[in-house]
């Protein structure tokens, strides 16, 4: 008898959590699971198709516009576990749970909430939800939680009082490895990459200024969209570096843009588990990051794929070393730890534990 679980998403944007759910879901053993996809939101925004399992749409512009749809279809359907991601979604799922006591609830969490917390516009609250806390109540009452990295673990058991017993550390899969990057003779100039939504907390605007003071000619890609556009084009202008920076929106071509740079530049005041970053280790480029909260430490070995670092200084630093990197070792050592194999036997153990309790 196969095992019927929901994943539920808010949409299918090119995002990270979006990206993993949907590989998940699609590459479950499929003679033990009967898996379906539910996006809340509408298909004609969706980035990228799902294939392998069915899909359903409820077309609903906001996640609170899904309560009833949610409830007919799992009346309906009786899945036999739901597992959705980001935060305000898996509140909803705990708040939803009440009423499907043979439902196993699983929320994977996204971000370091402490970190995050300072870069979000601040909401105001409704009067219902300032007198009581209804995301945190729906969080307290999922049966188990997803991590994608040790400090967020740390970081949710700070903020919710929730059993650590019911927590699972699981990282992202490496979902592709089927390229890598050549050795290339020596350009004119060095090739450097980020790819991420614009906004404080990823850090572009610092990645700017510390390639504002390099030595050397090079030219710098930034893949992504979000509010905070505007505000880098101002910075681009303001440091003279029109002619080193290109801007690319949104790419299903990923892979491609990876390979032909020389490095990857994380600038992230936080990251959840950087999955642009082990894309990059996978193809062979290696990486350097600031040493923020969140899986960067967990992919990169100092010397091996990249380096950390501490400051803008250190981070100069390492920009103007002549380091010769092996591009084959460099995925090896993010293919051993994360490779797509060992991601998905985690999560259906997961599924058969969280079953018996």
């Amino acid at each position: 008898m196969k095992t019927k679980i929901f994943f539920v998403l808010p949409t299918l944007f090119a995002g990270g959590a979006e990206r993993v759910i949907s590989f998940v879901c699609q590459n479950l053993d499929k003679e033990k699971y009967d898996a379906k996809l539910i996006v809340i939101g509408f298909e004609k925004d969706s980035k990228f198709k799902v294939n392998n399992v069915p899909v359903i749409y409820l077309n609903k512009p906001r996640v609170s516009n899904s309560i009833l749809p949610l409830f007919k279809l799992f009346l309906r359907e009786k899945p036999e576990i739901v597992l959705s991601s980001i935060s305000h979604l898996n509140s909803l799922m705990g708040l939803i749970s009440f009423f499907f006591k043979n439902i196993k609830f699983i929320g994977r969490q996204a971000t370091i909430n402490k970190v995050a917390d300072n870069y979000r516009a601040k909401r105001k609250k409704s009067f219902l939800f300032s007198l009581i806390n209804l995301s945190d109540i729906g969080i307290k009452n999922l049966d188990h939680v997803i991590c994608q990295s040790s400090d967020m673990k740390i970081d949710f058991l700070e903020c919710y009082n929730f059993n650590a017993k019911n927590i699972t550390i699981i990282h992202n899969p490496l979902t592709q490895i089927n390229i890598i990057k050549h050795k290339e003779e020596k350009s004119e100039f060095k090739k450097f990459i980020t790819i991420g939504r614009l906004s404080k907390i990823k850090g572009q605007l610092r990645l700017l200024e510390v390639l504002s003071k390099v030595n050397f000619p090079f030219k710098f890609t930034i893949i992504g969209n979000g509010a905070l556009k505007d505000e880098i084009y101002h910075k681009i202008k303001a440091l003279k570096l029109e002619q080193n920076v290109e801007h690319i929106e949104y790419t299903d071509k990923v892979f491609d843009y990876l390979i032909k740079n020389d490095m990857f530049l994380q600038g992230s005041y936080s990251e959840g588990f950087p999955n642009a970053l082990l894309e990059s280790c996978s193809v062979g480029v290696p990486v350097i990051a600031f040493n923020a909260p969140g899986g960067t430490k967990e992919i990169i070995k100092n010397g091996v794929n990249g380096f950390i670092v501490e400051n803008e200084e250190e981070f100069l630093a390492k920009l103007n070393e002549d380091v010769e990197w092996n591009p084959k070792t460099v995925r090896d050592y993010v293919y051993d730890k994360f490779n797509s194999n060992k991601i998905l036997t985690n999560y259906e153990d997961l599924f058969m534990r969280v079953l018996k309790d």
